[in-house]
């Protein structure tokens, strides 16, 4: 049984939060926030608090359908950081030009799966 989270419009770039993801993909969950709270990124908190919610989910009877799930077997079997919308702003520069300001977002999913259904 996979158990999913996200943070959706998160304001941070894509590009900021995905080598934090790639470190923990494939990791036990409790592995995982263990590495993300020894990372100075401000990404890493995010991404600890969508773990977290994740393994709520996986300890909520209600979405486990009355099964025990152990939370020490659950995989991180998916991190994925898509992009989101952008705020746009212009920024005047030399000689009357203007430069767009991309100020991003993004989606972070994660899936945390049992390890014998891996």
């Amino acid at each position: 049984m996979a158990f999913q989270a996200c943070h959706r419009f998160a304001k941070i770039s894509p590009r900021k939060v995905r080598p934090l993801a790639d470190l923990i993909r494939g990791k036990f969950a409790d592995e995982a926030l263990a590495i993300l709270r020894y990372q100075p990124q401000r990404g890493a908190r995010m991404l600890e608090k969508v773990i977290n919610s994740a393994l709520g989910s996986a300890q909520d009877p209600a979405q486990t359908r009355g099964k025990t799930v152990d939370v020490d077997n659950l995989v991180v079997a998916d991190a994925r950081i898509d992009g989101g919308p952008m705020f746009k702003r212009v920024r005047p520069r030399a000689r009357g030009m203007a430069f767009l300001i991309k100020k991003r977002m993004s989606h972070i999913h994660i899936t945390l799966a049992d390890i014998d259904e891996i």
